[in-house]
């Protein structure tokens, strides 16, 4: 399989992460990249750089206010008296008959959902070859690769088309599904995150041309708590085209694969043409989040199950943190990938 990466990413390394109150440095790390790099290389994967779209990618999902802001902030916030070294909002609006301001620290703000996105002098460039990344995995697919597997970092799931938060800026999920559509007319996404995709259902939430599956540990408790649960089924246009899947905290392998049956049984009722994978690897057992209790052969079973739809597939790397067992459970996942086909 070939594995789409940029070592651009090493320029974003988030310092800010507040946990009940209480800021520590984020489990987002540079090192995640490299490890399943590592793995990825040892187990006989071709690497491959992602071509140079710049931002044409990213605005078929995201607004230019938005993209304008990512390009900006951190330069513009190292001008303000006493800043501190990440853009980092002190307030959000409810967005209800808010309008948009134009002092840096409102557009901060609006722009950043939680205090998980602080944006450092190399966000914007590693946000940006990220989606460069997703993209090119998607035009490998386009270009008839069965499949082909974006080593995304910072991740996208959690961002909107005009919010970033838990640590991602630009939906690098979403902009594959939308690139994939210049050849298919449906295409299903399905999201195996620990954490709720809201990112990507709120940018598809109102569409019918593609389907949004997430399987998750229970938003009730957990990450990201106001998005994710099984009454949000989309709107308009799509309603009906959004499978929300939440799970137990601390659920095992088969209450997963269970979930794991339901959502590909949704994505043959839907007939796509092509698939998008949001490939988090947070749901194992010995990930530092803990939210649920998935093995490494766990993860090679969803592989598995995954590849039997037979579909063109672009896989979208997001969360996943620092564990001995990271890179071995890519790996599971791509092999039972491999196995199903």
């Amino acid at each position: 399989m070939k594995i789409v990466y940029s070592d651009k990413h090493a320029v974003h390394d988030p310092q800010t992460f507040v946990v009940r109150g209480v800021k520590q440095r984020s489990t987002e790390q540079p090192e995640r990249a490299t490890r399943l790099l590592g793995a990825a290389t040892e187990a006989g994967h071709e690497i491959v750089g992602p071509r140079a779209y710049g931002t044409a990618p990213a605005a078929t999902i995201h607004t230019p206010d938005y993209l304008d802001f990512l390009h900006i902030a951190s330069r513009e916030w190292a001008k303000l008296p006493n800043a501190s070294a990440e853009v980092v909002p002190n307030m959000h609006p409810s967005r209800y008959a808010a309008t948009y301001p134009r002092a840096l620290a409102g557009r901060a703000g609006w722009h950043q959902a939680d205090l998980a996105c602080p944006i450092g002098p190399g966000t914007w460039e590693a946000a940006l070859a990220s989606s460069e990344v997703a993209a090119t995995a998607a035009d490998l697919v386009l270009e008839g690769a069965r499949e082909a597997y974006a080593l995304c970092r910072p991740p996208g799931h959690h961002a909107y088309a005009d919010m970033a938060g838990g640590f991602c800026f630009l939906n690098n999920t979403a902009i594959a599904a939308q690139r994939l559509l210049a050849k298919h007319q449906r295409v299903a996404v399905l999201d195996i995150d620990v954490h709720h995709g809201n990112g990507t259902q709120g940018i598809f939430y109102e569409r019918a041309d593609v389907l949004t599956i997430s399987i998750h540990a229970d938003p009730a408790d957990y990450y990201p708590y106001f998005w994710g649960h099984a009454h949000e089924t989309g709107a308009g246009a799509g309603q009906g085209f959004n499978l929300n899947l939440p799970q137990p905290l601390g659920s095992s392998d088969a209450v997963w694969l269970a979930a794991g049956d339901k959502a590909i049984a949704r994505i043959r009722a839907f007939n796509p043409t092509a698939l998008v994978i949001a490939l988090g690897l947070d749901a194992s057992e010995s990930d530092p989040l803990q939210g649920l209790k998935v093995t490494g052969a766990g993860f090679h079973a969803m592989g598995q199950k995954i590849a039997s739809l037979g579909l063109p597939t672009v896989l979208v790397q997001e969360g996943g943190y620092l564990s001995d067992d990271l890179g071995r459970n890519l790996v599971q996942v791509l092999s039972g990938f491999e196995k199903g086909r």
